[in-house]
Protein backbone atom coordinates (compact mmCIF):
# COMPACT_ATOMS: atom_id res chain seq x y z
CA UNK A 1 0.00 0.00 0.00
CA UNK A 2 2.77 2.40 0.91
CA UNK A 3 4.46 2.10 -2.49
CA UNK A 4 1.26 2.73 -4.43
CA UNK A 5 0.35 5.77 -2.34
CA UNK A 6 3.86 7.20 -2.64
CA UNK A 7 3.77 6.81 -6.39
CA UNK A 8 0.50 8.73 -6.57
CA UNK A 9 1.90 11.64 -4.54
CA UNK A 10 5.36 12.36 -5.97
CA UNK A 11 5.69 13.04 -9.71
CA UNK A 12 7.40 10.27 -11.74
CA UNK A 13 11.21 10.54 -11.64
CA UNK A 14 11.02 13.62 -9.41
CA UNK A 15 13.82 14.19 -6.91
CA UNK A 16 14.35 16.63 -4.10
CA UNK A 17 15.99 19.81 -5.50
CA UNK A 18 18.12 21.99 -3.26
CA UNK A 19 17.51 25.61 -4.28
CA UNK A 20 19.78 27.47 -1.85
CA UNK A 21 21.66 27.03 1.43
CA UNK A 22 22.55 30.59 2.38
CA UNK A 23 20.22 31.03 5.34
CA UNK A 24 20.34 30.64 9.09
CA UNK A 25 16.90 29.14 9.76
CA UNK A 26 14.12 29.15 7.16
CA UNK A 27 10.44 29.14 8.10
CA UNK A 28 6.93 30.22 7.21
CA UNK A 29 6.57 29.40 3.48
CA UNK A 30 3.40 30.85 1.93
CA UNK A 31 2.35 30.95 -1.72
CA UNK A 32 0.72 33.98 -3.34
CA UNK A 33 -2.02 33.81 -5.99
CA UNK A 34 0.52 33.28 -8.79
CA UNK A 35 2.28 30.46 -6.93
CA UNK A 36 5.40 32.39 -5.87
CA UNK A 37 6.54 31.27 -2.42
CA UNK A 38 7.59 33.73 0.29
CA UNK A 39 9.52 32.44 3.28
CA UNK A 40 11.37 33.83 6.28
CA UNK A 41 14.99 33.57 7.37
CA UNK A 42 13.87 34.17 10.93
CA UNK A 43 17.14 34.77 12.82
CA UNK A 44 18.31 37.14 10.05
CA UNK A 45 14.97 39.02 10.08
CA UNK A 46 14.34 38.71 6.33
CA UNK A 47 11.57 37.56 4.02
CA UNK A 48 12.62 36.00 0.69
CA UNK A 49 10.65 35.29 -2.47
CA UNK A 50 11.02 32.27 -4.76
CA UNK A 51 9.07 33.07 -7.93
CA UNK A 52 7.42 30.70 -10.39
CA UNK A 53 10.41 30.98 -12.74
CA UNK A 54 12.79 29.77 -10.05
CA UNK A 55 14.27 33.17 -9.23
CA UNK A 56 15.22 33.85 -5.62
CA UNK A 57 15.11 37.45 -4.37
CA UNK A 58 14.99 39.35 -1.10
CA UNK A 59 11.44 40.66 -0.57
CA UNK A 60 11.90 42.49 2.72
CA UNK A 61 14.40 43.31 5.44
CA UNK A 62 13.38 44.19 9.03
CA UNK A 63 10.32 41.98 9.21
CA UNK A 64 9.63 42.10 12.95
CA UNK A 65 11.33 38.69 13.13
CA UNK A 66 8.52 37.17 11.12
CA UNK A 67 8.10 33.42 11.46
CA UNK A 68 4.93 31.67 10.23
CA UNK A 69 3.10 33.42 7.35
CA UNK A 70 -0.06 33.11 5.25
CA UNK A 71 -1.58 35.19 2.45
CA UNK A 72 -5.02 36.75 2.88
CA UNK A 73 -7.47 37.07 -0.02
CA UNK A 74 -6.30 40.59 -0.83
CA UNK A 75 -2.70 39.50 -1.32
CA UNK A 76 -1.38 40.82 2.00
CA UNK A 77 1.18 38.64 3.73
CA UNK A 78 0.01 38.01 7.31
CA UNK A 79 2.94 37.14 9.56
CA UNK A 80 3.73 36.05 13.11
CA UNK A 81 6.16 38.83 14.05
CA UNK A 82 7.62 37.72 17.35
CA UNK A 83 10.11 40.55 17.87
CA UNK A 84 7.32 42.41 19.70
CA UNK A 85 4.92 39.45 19.82
CA UNK A 86 2.55 40.79 17.17
CA UNK A 87 0.61 39.78 14.07
CA UNK A 88 1.52 41.87 11.02
CA UNK A 89 -0.09 42.45 7.66
CA UNK A 90 2.48 43.27 4.97
CA UNK A 91 0.97 44.70 1.78
CA UNK A 92 2.42 43.87 -1.67
CA UNK A 93 4.20 47.24 -1.55
CA UNK A 94 5.63 46.35 1.90
CA UNK A 95 3.46 48.63 4.01
CA UNK A 96 3.19 47.14 7.51
CA UNK A 97 -0.01 47.20 9.57
CA UNK A 98 0.03 45.72 13.07
CA UNK A 99 -3.13 43.62 13.32
CA UNK A 100 -2.75 42.41 16.86
CA UNK A 101 -0.58 42.99 19.88
CA UNK A 102 -0.98 42.29 23.63
CA UNK A 103 -3.60 39.85 24.91
CA UNK A 104 -5.57 41.36 27.82
CA UNK A 105 -2.71 43.73 28.58
CA UNK A 106 0.01 41.07 28.50
CA UNK A 107 2.63 40.33 25.88
CA UNK A 108 1.97 37.16 23.92
CA UNK A 109 4.58 34.41 24.23
CA UNK A 110 5.60 34.76 20.59
CA UNK A 111 3.13 34.06 17.75
CA UNK A 112 4.60 31.19 15.76
CA UNK A 113 2.35 29.92 13.00
CA UNK A 114 -1.02 30.94 11.59
CA UNK A 115 -3.84 30.03 9.24
CA UNK A 116 -6.58 32.25 7.79
CA UNK A 117 -10.09 30.82 7.51
CA UNK A 118 -12.39 31.47 4.50
CA UNK A 119 -14.06 34.36 6.36
CA UNK A 120 -10.74 36.09 7.04
CA UNK A 121 -10.39 35.10 10.69
CA UNK A 122 -6.87 34.25 11.86
CA UNK A 123 -5.97 31.22 13.98
CA UNK A 124 -2.47 31.32 15.46
CA UNK A 125 -0.28 29.35 17.85
CA UNK A 126 1.61 31.04 20.68
CA UNK A 127 4.33 28.79 22.11
CA UNK A 128 7.15 30.19 24.24
CA UNK A 129 10.64 29.94 22.78
CA UNK A 130 13.07 32.28 24.52
CA UNK A 131 14.62 34.62 21.93
CA UNK A 132 18.01 36.24 22.36
CA UNK A 133 16.59 39.55 21.08
CA UNK A 134 14.03 39.79 23.92
CA UNK A 135 14.70 41.61 27.16
CA UNK A 136 12.28 39.42 29.09
CA UNK A 137 13.38 36.02 30.33
CA UNK A 138 9.97 34.51 31.11
CA UNK A 139 6.44 34.61 29.70
CA UNK A 140 3.81 37.12 30.83
CA UNK A 141 0.97 34.75 30.00
CA UNK A 142 0.32 31.49 31.83
CA UNK A 143 0.32 28.60 29.34
CA UNK A 144 0.92 28.17 25.62
CA UNK A 145 -2.28 28.48 23.64
CA UNK A 146 -4.09 28.65 20.32
CA UNK A 147 -5.90 31.93 19.59
CA UNK A 148 -8.50 33.13 17.12
CA UNK A 149 -8.63 36.72 15.86
CA UNK A 150 -11.96 37.33 14.07
CA UNK A 151 -11.72 39.42 10.91
CA UNK A 152 -11.49 43.14 11.66
CA UNK A 153 -11.30 42.64 15.44
CA UNK A 154 -8.58 43.93 17.75
CA UNK A 155 -9.02 41.33 20.49
CA UNK A 156 -8.23 37.64 20.10
CA UNK A 157 -9.90 34.78 21.98
CA UNK A 158 -8.33 31.59 23.32
CA UNK A 159 -9.71 28.60 21.40
CA UNK A 160 -7.52 25.97 23.07
CA UNK A 161 -5.57 26.63 26.25
CA UNK A 162 -4.87 22.99 27.03
CA UNK A 163 -1.72 22.20 25.04
CA UNK A 164 1.91 21.86 26.07
CA UNK A 165 3.52 23.71 23.13
CA UNK A 166 1.33 24.33 20.08
CA UNK A 167 3.32 25.03 16.93
CA UNK A 168 2.23 24.06 13.39
CA UNK A 169 -1.31 24.94 12.32
CA UNK A 170 -3.37 24.51 9.14
CA UNK A 171 -7.07 24.42 8.31
CA UNK A 172 -9.13 22.77 5.60
CA UNK A 173 -10.05 25.10 2.72
CA UNK A 174 -13.77 24.58 3.42
CA UNK A 175 -13.23 26.10 6.86
CA UNK A 176 -14.63 23.05 8.67
CA UNK A 177 -11.53 21.60 10.31
CA UNK A 178 -8.42 22.94 12.03
CA UNK A 179 -5.25 20.93 12.63
CA UNK A 180 -2.84 21.93 15.40
CA UNK A 181 0.44 20.24 16.29
CA UNK A 182 1.45 20.09 19.94
CA UNK A 183 5.16 19.73 19.27
CA UNK A 184 6.26 19.13 22.86
CA UNK A 185 3.62 16.45 23.39
CA UNK A 186 4.34 14.88 19.96
CA UNK A 187 0.68 14.96 18.93
CA UNK A 188 -1.39 16.56 16.18
CA UNK A 189 -5.07 17.30 16.85
CA UNK A 190 -8.04 17.96 14.62
CA UNK A 191 -10.91 20.23 15.65
CA UNK A 192 -14.30 21.10 14.20
CA UNK A 193 -14.56 24.84 13.52
CA UNK A 194 -17.84 26.38 14.67
CA UNK A 195 -19.64 29.26 12.88
CA UNK A 196 -18.41 31.72 15.56
CA UNK A 197 -14.80 30.57 15.12
CA UNK A 198 -14.68 28.53 18.31
CA UNK A 199 -13.43 24.93 18.20
CA UNK A 200 -15.23 21.74 19.17
CA UNK A 201 -14.57 18.01 19.38
CA UNK A 202 -10.80 18.05 19.62
CA UNK A 203 -9.49 14.63 18.66
CA UNK A 204 -6.04 13.13 18.43
CA UNK A 205 -5.38 12.93 14.69
CA UNK A 206 -1.90 11.39 14.67
CA UNK A 207 0.69 10.65 17.36
CA UNK A 208 3.32 12.93 15.87
CA UNK A 209 4.05 16.59 16.49
CA UNK A 210 5.11 19.06 13.84
CA UNK A 211 6.82 22.39 13.37
CA UNK A 212 4.81 23.51 10.33
CA UNK A 213 2.30 21.70 8.13
CA UNK A 214 0.16 21.72 5.02
CA UNK A 215 -2.64 19.81 3.29
CA UNK A 216 -2.93 18.64 -0.31
CA UNK A 217 -6.02 18.35 -2.52
CA UNK A 218 -6.46 14.67 -1.62
CA UNK A 219 -6.75 15.46 2.09
CA UNK A 220 -3.25 14.25 2.98
CA UNK A 221 -1.56 16.00 5.91
CA UNK A 222 2.15 16.90 5.69
CA UNK A 223 4.07 17.18 8.98
CA UNK A 224 7.62 18.48 9.40
CA UNK A 225 10.59 17.85 11.66
CA UNK A 226 12.82 14.98 10.61
CA UNK A 227 12.01 15.21 6.92
CA UNK A 228 8.41 15.54 5.76
CA UNK A 229 5.94 12.88 6.91
CA UNK A 230 2.67 12.43 5.05
CA UNK A 231 -0.52 10.95 6.52
CA UNK A 232 -3.60 10.04 4.50
CA UNK A 233 -7.15 11.12 5.38
CA UNK A 234 -7.46 7.70 7.07
CA UNK A 235 -4.57 8.86 9.35
CA UNK A 236 -2.35 6.06 8.08
CA UNK A 237 1.25 7.13 7.47
CA UNK A 238 1.92 7.09 3.72
CA UNK A 239 5.61 7.94 3.72
CA UNK A 240 8.44 10.07 5.03
CA UNK A 241 10.36 12.22 2.54
CA UNK A 242 13.94 12.38 3.86
CA UNK A 243 15.49 15.85 3.68
CA UNK A 244 19.28 16.18 4.11
CA UNK A 245 19.09 18.96 6.71
CA UNK A 246 19.01 18.63 10.48
CA UNK A 247 15.47 19.96 10.74
CA UNK A 248 12.55 20.74 8.44
CA UNK A 249 10.71 23.77 9.81
CA UNK A 250 7.81 24.06 7.41
CA UNK A 251 6.28 23.15 4.06
CA UNK A 252 3.75 24.46 1.53
CA UNK A 253 2.63 23.99 -2.07
CA UNK A 254 3.63 26.57 -4.68
CA UNK A 255 4.52 26.95 -8.35
CA UNK A 256 2.34 27.88 -11.33
CA UNK A 257 0.19 24.79 -10.91
CA UNK A 258 0.44 24.62 -7.12
CA UNK A 259 2.00 21.15 -7.44
CA UNK A 260 5.51 21.95 -6.22
CA UNK A 261 6.22 21.03 -2.61
CA UNK A 262 8.35 23.81 -1.10
CA UNK A 263 10.35 22.80 1.98
CA UNK A 264 12.10 25.12 4.43
CA UNK A 265 14.86 23.10 6.09
CA UNK A 266 17.10 25.05 8.47
CA UNK A 267 19.84 26.67 6.35
CA UNK A 268 18.32 25.40 3.08
CA UNK A 269 15.23 25.42 0.90
CA UNK A 270 14.16 22.51 -1.31
CA UNK A 271 11.48 21.77 -3.87
CA UNK A 272 9.90 18.50 -4.94
CA UNK A 273 7.59 18.06 -7.92
CA UNK A 274 4.34 16.38 -6.88
CA UNK A 275 1.35 14.79 -8.60
CA UNK A 276 -0.98 16.23 -5.96
CA UNK A 277 -1.61 19.96 -5.49
CA UNK A 278 -2.33 22.42 -2.71
CA UNK A 279 -5.63 21.86 -0.92
CA UNK A 280 -8.34 23.98 -2.52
Amino acid sequence: MTTTDSETLIAPNAALQKIASQFKFTEGPAADKKGAVYFTDQPNDKIWKYDVDGQLSLFMDKTGRSNGMYFDKKGNLITCADEKNELWSISPDKKVTVLFTDFQGHKLNGPNDLWIDPKGGIYFTDPYYQRDYWERKKPEIDGQKVYFLPKGMKEAVVVDGDLKQPNGIIGSPDGKHLFVADIRDNKTYRYEIQPDGSLKNRELYVSQGSDGMTLDNKGNLYLTGKGVTIYGPDRVKIQNIPVPSGWVGNVCFGGKNRDMLFITASESIYTLQMKVKAAK
